[in-house]
């Protein structure tokens, strides 16, 4: 990996309900080099989107962070004020948010929605936004005379390359990808991936990419860091998770889709449901929907543990704990 430029060090998210205090993300530690496109998996409510909301710290009431470091460029942003991550969003690292068509505001043209990230974090002029605009359309490959349109007037990928396009507005660092091909068919997808890749290339950002799809994402990240009940069980590099994973969640998620090569396989799938995150059991979180348990799994937490170089579990059967 090439040099960190975000760190994640034990950082919690925890919300308040009624029936008590959620730790929807328990102490995740994780870096991303600079270049870096670094997959979280995992399946829905796990945690994947609540890390991602923390590294720009948009969580709002009943959710908080409530301990850890995110250090980017080796400054620690969960100490920055108010004004000054302002600043830092959208410069620094900017979001592509899951359903384009909710993230763009419907009753403005995509002339308004551009200046007004353009215009809110420069001392540009509407006119100097407006050709930035423009510019920015061109690179997602749509005519730059669409400005003057509503989102509804797009089809479904060319509103996820009009958000790609928001992000990189003002040439961040990082983009955060929070399932950006969902809803899209497959043609799309690719398509859609093949512009991300290319963009990657041309501009050098990293990436932070989510999806529950492991197929997808092994095809387009370098490393995967697998999440299951708001904590990370396993970080390795993309092309080995699946061959051999260290974790029975992990191997229960590649035999939960067809491969598309070869003879055909029986999806074993995984057994039970998400683990309640108010009902958390003394041990592995997993237990309850694991059949290679063995009695440290029910009595010692587990932590995430290097094994070999570049690769992470939290595994008892692999970490020897």
């Amino acid at each position: 990996m090439s040099e960190a430029q975000l760190q994640i060090r034990n950082l919690c998210v925890d919300y308040i309900t009624d029936a008590g205090d959620v730790r929807a993300v328990n102490n995740v530690s994780f870096d991303i080099g600079k270049g870096e496109v670094f997959g979280l998996a995992g399946e829905s409510g796990c945690g994947k989107s609540t890390v991602a909301f923390s590294l720009m710290r948009l969580h709002k009431p009943p959710a908080f962070i409530s301990d850890g470091e995110v250090l980017f460029n080796g400054e620690d942003i969960m100490k920055y004020s108010d004004e000054r991550m302002s600043r830092f969003r959208w410069k620094e690292i900017s979001m592509v948010f899951q359903s384009a068509m909710n993230a763009l505001n419907p009753v403005l043209t995509m002339e308004e929605q551009f200046c007004d990230v353009i215009m809110r974090h420069t001392n540009m002029t509407r006119e100097q936004a407006k050709r930035r605009a423009e510019g920015l359309l061109e690179i997602v490959d749509i005519h730059p005379s669409r400005l003057s349109d509503y989102p509804h007037q797009f089809s479904g990928g060319m509103r996820q390359r009009l958000v790609i396009a928001i992000a990189l507005a003002l040439n961040p660092k990082m983009i955060i990808m929070d399932e950006p091909t969902t809803a899209l068919d497959v043609v799309v997808q690719r398509e859609i991936l093949q512009k991300i890749h290319a963009l990657k290339e041309e501009f050098g950002f990293s990436i932070l990419f989510i999806t529950h799809d492991l197929s997808l994402m092994v095809e387009f990240t370098d490393r995967i860091g697998i999440m299951y009940a708001g904590q990370l069980i396993e970080v390795a590099p993309s092309k080995e998770i699946l061959k051999n994973p260290y974790h029975p969640y992990t191997e229960g998620l590649a035999s939960s889709f067809p491969p598309l090569t070869g003879p055909k396989t029986h999806l074993s799938g995984i057994p039970g449901n998400p683990l309640n995150l108010l009902e958390i059991p003394q041990g592995c979180r997993f237990q309850a929907r694991c059949g290679k348990t063995k009695d440290t799994c029910f009595k010692v937490a587990n932590t995430l543990t290097q094994v070999e170089p570049n690769r992470f579990t939290n595994c008892h059967l692999f970490t020897g704990k």
